[in-house]
């Protein structure tokens, strides 16, 4: 006689690990500031370079960054933890903040399930404007939320499917990817994120760094995506997002009773866990401009002994009808119909003296 013995082994779960103290990335004095070489007579405060000068190739003069934000290594607790401030150190991202846990800002990767407190200020707390710079350079645009950083300038040696390995190894760091393009041959890349604030983060980060050839690569927003199949799931994804704000901002009583209207519109039952509950009688489920246009016929009219009204000289059956309540609902509340006999009207009476209305100009008396 053999019992067999199933063991359930229970997985404990994983300890939530602390952040330590953040640490200072570069000390005072370490990053040597190297100005771009003056190639204009007037310098633009917008674009944060001279005008006027050579512009065959402006990124050339570009040097490549000496610091470089390790999350692993870098990120931990600051007084911004304690403070309830939610935007991420700008220097940080750069791999240069040398205040480390004393920063007023936060040392981790920007959260995407949180809302910033502004919508109109970036991750870094940086106010976005209207449209973007003419190089989609700078903050971005409040008016769309663009999740695609174009980066060019990259030294390709293999295929395109090597590269893009390359492009995913080093921007996976700064959150999740949902797809990178790579145009082979043209030593340019697209990169989208899943969340807006990690094309924020990214953009900062891989500014003016190399890949594994040693290049300065030249990242900036990307320009609206031509493809009709991307706008359309652009569009649905914005929607959906507005749809789960909107409900999570709402009383779950609010919404249940939403729901009942709607299915009591469409004709559909509801379970106790607000589901749709198809009728298993019918294996075709009915279209719901159908069960609302069979819902708001008027019910069949029961047929009477009593003839309809027919029109009587100038009025109609209808005007017949409504005199006919309206003289039903005069008796009920006790009010005669008041009939003015012209025999019966009093005489006007009779003015003494002069009155001004009575002179007549035309009488020679």
């Amino acid at each position: 006689m053999s019992t067999d013995e199933t063991t359930t082994v229970v997985a404990k779960p994983k300890p939530v690990k602390k952040l330590k103290p953040a640490r200072k990335q570069v000390k005072a004095g370490d990053v040597e500031r190297k100005e771009t070489p003056q190639t204009g007579k007037e310098y633009n405060i917008w674009y944060n370079k001279w005008a006027g000068g050579d512009r065959e190739d402006n990124y050339s003069n570009k040097v490549k960054s000496q610091t470089r934000c390790h999350i692993k290594k870098d990120s931990g607790l600051t007084r911004a933890n304690t403070t309830g401030i939610r935007y991420c150190c700008l220097f940080y991202a750069r791999g240069c903040c040398p205040y480390g846990w004393e920063c007023d800002y936060l040392h981790t990767l920007p959260d995407p399930d949180n809302a910033l407190p502004d919508s109109s200020k970036d991750c870094f707390a940086r106010d976005k404007f209207s449209d973007y710079r003419d190089d989609m350079g700078g903050v971005g645009s409040f008016n769309r939320q663009n999740r695609t950083l174009y980066v060019g300038r990259i030294k390709e040696t293999g295929p395109g499917p090597e590269t893009e390995e390359i492009v995913m190894r080093h921007f996976k760091e700064w959150g999740e990817i949902e797809r990178i393009r790579v145009l082979q041959y043209r030593s340019v890349a697209f990169v989208t994120y899943v969340s807006e604030f990690g094309a924020q983060f990214a953009k900062e980060a891989m500014a003016c760094q190399s890949l594994d050839n040693d290049e300065i690569l030249n990242v900036r927003w990307a320009t609206e995506d031509p493809n009709p199949v991307q706008k359309v799931a652009e569009k649905r994804r914005l929607e959906e997002i507005g749809q789960e704000a909107i409900t999570a901002r709402m009383d779950p009583r609010i919404v249940d009773a939403m729901r009942a209207v709607r299915a009591l519109e469409d004709g559909d039952m509801l379970d106790d866990e607000g589901g749709v509950v198809e009728d298993p009688e019918s294996g075709e489920t009915e279209d719901p401009e159908r069960k609302r246009r069979r819902i708001e016929l008027p019910p069949p009219q029961e047929a009477t002994s009593e003839p309809p009204p027919q029109p009587l000289g100038l009025l109609s059956a209808d005007t017949m009808e409504g005199l006919k309540y309206f003289a039903e609902i005069r008796k009920r509340n006790g009010v005669s119909l008041a009939v003015i006999n012209p025999k019966t009207v009093p005489p006007k009476p009779l003015t003494l003296g002069l009155g001004v209305a009575d002179y007549g100009s035309d009488e020679e008396d």
